[in-house]
């Protein structure tokens, strides 16, 4: 079976790191799966660009644009939208004439637009559609924060100036994509159970079928390594406690640096012994602009990309601590547990169903500071290190392994070209 997968970097973002992994887990159980994007960023020969770079730049501007005009020319906003208002049509690629199964996932900021997800559906290609956030089931947004028209329509949308109107932005790319669905079926799959039912509620997707898979990680690249020798690797003290952090902008409110900040500082009060002898690193941008509020001792890693690298500041890690307030299936997390290391994080979208509480790690309370430092404590001074590392390995051995979520989706693959099959 020839699979194209879709998506708008090769390498950049949470997204396009599992989409990769797909690929990647296709192949190694015997299917023939590609990978087409807006930014290749190697020389893998199953990854192939869309071409045209100046057109797809310019898609992106023009897009930018229009959602710039429609938030009044403030840039609070600008990039937590998409209208897919322009894109690259790669229905007459070879590529996508020789796929029998086309598989969307990532496919935003001017890479596909509607008009050509629309001659996708035409072309009777079946389609797959991984859902990495909300965005397919919502009009513009990637993150719902609360709101919940979604569920019936999109309009007034709260992330437009004024709380938009009847007839915003929102509700025409609502309505846009609404017809689209309307004579075209598409097999949506969440990366967790708690998107699947976010996407089963809104009123955009009654009628399609949903159904979610987790994401799928090598366990050849991510597993267990030396500690002393991780920390020697990547700069870090070989002594003492190392509570990680990782966020490709450490400043993004929704990762939830501010409830770490808190967290930290509640730790030191109740657990005294830990201030001489544990720190902080984190790993992603901007690190340094949040370093001085922190109350324990930080190494700024910055932003890395290489994948050697990461699996060390992984292995240098006593706890990966994950604050964000809106999350789907966080692919650190499964980093994370897959080098045998618990994490903590909040009780939000997708997180509770890949940390089991006080089995790899620990679950707090969402926007609950103090839960939070209670989880960070629990695991540094109370756990039992050894079980915890165990029962992460074990997860990831029975979730998340490639040859598990392959073997998933190919079934799900099977399952649109027989409905093809039959309809024709």
């Amino acid at each position: 079976m020839r699979v194209l997968i879709v998506n708008t970097s090769e390498k950049t973002g949470g997204a396009a790191v599992a989409a990769n992994r797909l690929m990647e887990a296709l192949n190694n159980n015997g299917e023939k799966a590609k990978m087409l994007v807006r930014d290749k960023q190697t020389d893998c020969l199953t990854v192939v660009s869309a071409g045209d770079g100046w057109r797809q730049r310019w898609h992106f501007l023009w897009e930018r644009w229009r959602i710039f005009m429609a938030m009044h020319f403030s840039k609070k906003h600008l990039f937590e939208v998409d209208i897919a208002n322009a894109g690259t049509d790669i229905t007459g690629l070879p590529e996508f004439r020789e796929a029998d199964v086309i598989h969307l996932h990532w496919i935003n900021q001017g890479f596909l637009s509607l008009s050509v997800i629309q001659k996708i559906l035409q072309s009777g290609k079946p389609v797959v559609w991984t859902m990495h956030d909300l965005w397919p089931a919502t009009a513009i947004c990637h993150y719902a924060r609360g709101c919940q028209r979604y569920k019936e329509r999109c309009h007034h949308c709260p992330l437009l100036p004024g709380g938009g109107s009847g007839n915003d932005l929102a509700a025409r790319v609502w309505n846009r994509k609404s017809s689209i669905l309307r004579v075209g079926h598409i097999s949506f799959v969440a990366c967790s159970r708690w998107l699947e039912g976010e996407a089963k509620r809104s009123a955009l997707l009654k009628g399609q079928h949903v159904s979610s898979i987790p994401n799928a990680i090598d366990t050849r690249v991510f597993h267990p390594m030396d500690k002393t020798e991780a920390r020697r690797k990547v700069g870090l003290p070989e002594e003492g406690n190392m509570i990680l952090f990782v966020s490709q902008r450490v400043t993004d409110e929704r990762k939830g640096i501010r409830y770490l900040v808190e967290a930290v500082s509640k730790l030191v009060e109740r657990y005294p012994s830990l201030k001489e002898t544990t720190s902080i690193a984190i790993l992603g941008g901007h690190a340094e602009e949040v370093a001085q509020e922190l109350s324990l001792p930080v190494h700024a890693l910055g932003y890395v990309s290489d994948e050697q690298t990461i699996v060390s500041v992984y292995n240098a890690a006593d706890v990966f601590v994950t604050p964000s307030l809106e999350d789907n299936l966080p692919n650190t997390i499964m980093e994370s547990l897959a080098c045998g290391v618990p994490c903590v994080g909040f009780a939000v979208g997708g997180i509770p169903e890949m940390i089991d509480h006080q089995k790899n790690g620990y679950v707090a309370s969402l926007r609950n500071s103090d839960d939070l430092a209670d989880g960070i404590g629990w695991v540094l001074s109370q756990a039992d290190a050894s079980l915890l590392s165990q029962n992460a390995l074990r997860k990831v051995s029975r979730h998340y392994s490639q040859s598990s979520v392959a073997l998933r989706y190919v079934e799900i693959y099977h399952q649109v070209l027989a409905q093809k099959q039959f309809n024709i």
